[in-house]
């Protein structure tokens, strides 16, 4: 038996692919495995190819495997495409409909099951992701009735009939490719799970139930992939806690919508992309100059212009940072999983009414969409901070306006609430005094700027950074943040087979920089091998700016739409950490 497995259907997009993987998925999840969830799809509603890869396990994992045990194929393409991942003893379960062939140096087995002709025996064509589904589970000789449930679960709200009609599909399937097969395949047998109960979700919905946990009761935003699917969340969810949720014109109205709304003393967010965080940049220095919280979350792609919507990148680092005109505090956080999607908005919130700023939640495509394990979450870890709100304000015999810019010396001002007795103030974007009355005086435009950043001057936040420190005096230092966490821990588990040592930072706070708990990491490593999705090498240079040590860094760098594989950065790596001949490291173009 087997304690992993990955699996892998692929098709033109639309025909159910999405589905399959949905409803196969939420059996294993029954059954306690833990899960890790790739998506490849195009740009587009229907038509060009998709593929969905899962990866199975009886332990924890964060990150895609290399190579693959199973694929599904609705198509040839899906063959040509994905079959260079498949073990020597690999299967191929396909629709004998289009003819599969096994192309050339693949060894893995071909099962042709009549997909499409079995659905359509029953009635509709499309119920072949069903067939494909049956066919799948029976070789890893998993019950059905367990299968059989998820698909109750899919369907039941279509009634009986079509529930009947589906779980029928999956025993033909089962049926047909045990006869080719001769019963489920040994190699593919996993071992029991655990048995535990588990979430499985993506980051997006995480981020939404973390918004509801936290007391955001308003969400303005314009739908953008691969962002969308946090309002989708909080559409359903927010109307029962008596908020809502507007679809506004654009990005534009979406983030000064939620700016208004915060001022009214509601907990609001937006989320976009970055061609969405690009049109929200003006706005956000509105929030700054006005010191009105609110909680940003900027799901990263492929840029620039529409660039690669659907596709896995981290170029939004300098713009996250450095986008606004003008200099204003800003808080800038990056979880690397799930849990952290979840902790971290609420952590978000909290932050923001906190120091007044605007934060933002800066994840990647990966993490936003795929869908994994994780462990069931801890609400009474959960706790609401409004900051320096101010009530009961006491009469002033000269009626002047309430200070809510007053010079404080953490930089941080009381906050009223409109309609608080006494609490009139001016509200301008332009410099203003301690009343928020316009003000073009040098001493009052120092002494402004110099108060609004000494709010985050000693920030404090919950683990700037993840550290897997175990060796005192380590060949490398892998540095990464977002979804390349759990790559990063998958590769070095094979460089310390090859005698490499090696410690592994994610960076969670991008802005400020956590200085003090990186310098110490990168003074004790020989080598500091900086990972991350973008062609600049975004992270790198902000640890340059920050911190030095510029002898030291290397760039590992993909920015072709897809994320790292454990094998990836294994190899670079390994070129780095010198272990390759030298004429070697010349050949690759590392010397």
């Amino acid at each position: 038996m087997i304690s992993q497995l990955s699996w892998k259907i692929g098709g033109q997009q639309g025909e159910g692919v999405e589905s399959t993987d949905r409803i196969f998925s939420t059996a294993l999840n029954r059954l306690g495995y833990y899960l890790y969830g790739y998506r490849h799809f195009s740009s587009r509603i229907k038509g060009g190819h998709t593929n969905n890869k899962i990866r199975i396990s009886t332990e924890p994992i964060r990150a895609i495997s290399d190579d693959l045990d199973i694929l599904v194929a609705f198509d040839q393409e899906s063959i040509d495409l994905n079959a260079h991942e498949l073990r020597s003893d690999g299967v191929i379960v396909a629709d004998a409909k289009f003819g599969p062939v096994v192309p050339e140096g693949v060894t893995a087995r071909l099962f042709p099951v009549p997909i499409t002709s079995i659905a359509e025996e029953l009635g509709t064509s499309l119920m072949k992701n069903m067939v494909a589904s049956g066919a799948s589970w029976a070789l890893l000789g998993l019950p059905l009735e367990v299968f059989n449930k998820a698909v109750e679960e899919e369907f039941g709200r279509k009634g009986p009939a079509v529930v009947e009609k589906n779980i029928e599909a999956v025993k033909r399937g089962a049926d047909y490719v045990l006869e080719l097969a001769g019963g489920p395949l040994d190699n593919f047998k996993l071992e029991p799970a655990d048995g535990k109960q588990k979430m499985f979700m993506i980051g997006n919905d995480a981020i939404g139930l973390g918004a509801v946990a936290a007391g955001c009761r308003i969400m303005s935003a314009y739908p953008i992939t691969p962002a969308s699917e946090i309002m989708e969340y909080l559409i359903k969810k927010l109307p029962k806690f008596g908020g809502t949720v507007v679809q506004t014109e654009d990005e534009i109205a979406a983030i000064t919508m939620a700016i208004g709304s915060s001022y009214a003393g509601v907990r609001t967010m937006t989320a976009s992309a970055g061609p969405g965080l690009s049109l929200m940049m003006e706005a956000i220095g509105l929030a700054g100059m006005t010191e009105t919280p609110v909680v940003i979350v900027d799901t990263q792609r492929g840029g620039p212009s529409t660039g690669l919507p659907t596709k896995q990148e981290q170029s939004d680092i300098s713009a996250l940072i450095y986008g606004t005109h003008g200099e204003i505090p800003k808080i800038v956080i990056a979880p690397s999983s799930i849990e952290e999607c979840f902790y971290d908005t609420v952590q978000a919130f909290n932050l923001a009414d906190k120091y007044q700023v605007p934060v933002i939640l800066a994840t990647d495509l990966q993490l936003s969409l795929g869908k994994q394990s994780c462990e069931m979450l801890d609400y009474e870890k959960i706790s609401i901070d409004r900051g320096y709100i101010v009530k009961d304000i006491p009469d002033r015999e000269d009626k002047s306006m309430f200070n809510r810019y007053a010079v404080t010396e953490n930089g941080i001002s009381p906050r009223v609430l409109p309609g608080e007795k006494n609490g009139i103030h001016h509200v301008t974007g332009v410099e203003h005094d301690e009343a928020g009355r316009p003000s073009e005086s040098p001493i009052n435009r120092k002494k402004m700027m110099d108060k609004r950043l000494r709010k985050i001057a000693k920030l404090e936040v919950e683990n700037p950074v993840l550290l897997h420190s175990p060796h005192v005096d380590p060949d490398l230092l892998i540095i990464g943040m977002g979804s390349t966490g759990g790559t990063i821990d998958q590769a070095r588990l094979r460089l310390n087979g090859e005698g490499i040592t090696s410690n592994h930072l994610t960076v969670r706070l991008l802005h400020p920089f956590p200085v003090e708990e990186i310098l110490p990491e990168i003074k004790k490593a020989k080598k500091v091998v900086v990972l991350e999705n973008n062609a600049t090498g975004q992270l790198a240079n902000l640890i340059k700016m920050n911190i030095g040590q510029h002898d030291k860094i290397v760039n590992v760098l993909k920015y072709d739409g897809n994320p790292f594989l454990p094998s990836e950065i294994f190899e670079e790596c390994k070129k780095v950490s010198g272990n390759l001949p030298q004429e070697e490291l010349v050949k690759n173009g590392n010397l």
